[in-house]
């Protein structure tokens, strides 16, 4: 079955960096999309990341631009999210995620808290 492991997680001051994993595991990983999604408390959850499958382009939400970098090693079955310039409002936990047909598989999600 489909299995997503962060890791990674913990508290940095802001302005500090964190580099997030997620061990994927019963499907053929270099043949989908993934994505990193995040869920502050008492907000919605919003996608943050996504690298496409084999040609690994990235796109990115804007307010994560040039901060943030999603990036995979299909030898690991590994997706990396790599934070930087972190600020208090980005306490959430992170999510990995994969889409299969119709269907969405999530991690338990990794808890970064952004404080001083």
């Amino acid at each position: 079955q489909v299995q997503l492991v962060e890791s990674g997680g913990g508290l940095v001051q802001p302005g500090g960096s964190l580099r997030l994993s997620c061990a994927a595991s019963g499907f053929t990983f270099s043949t989908y999309s993934m994505r990193w999604y995040r869920q502050a408390p008492g907000k919605e959850r919003e996608l943050v990341a996504t690298i496409t499958n084999l040609s690994g382009i990235t796109n990115y939400a804007d307010s994560v631009k040039g901060r943030f970098t999603i990036s995979r090693d299909n030898a690991k079955n590994t997706v990396y999210l790599q934070l930087s310039s972190l600020k208090p409002e980005e306490t959430a936990v992170y999510y990995c995620h994969v889409r299969r047909g119709a269907l969405d598989y999530w991690g338990k999600g990794t808890l970064v808290t952004v404080s001083s």
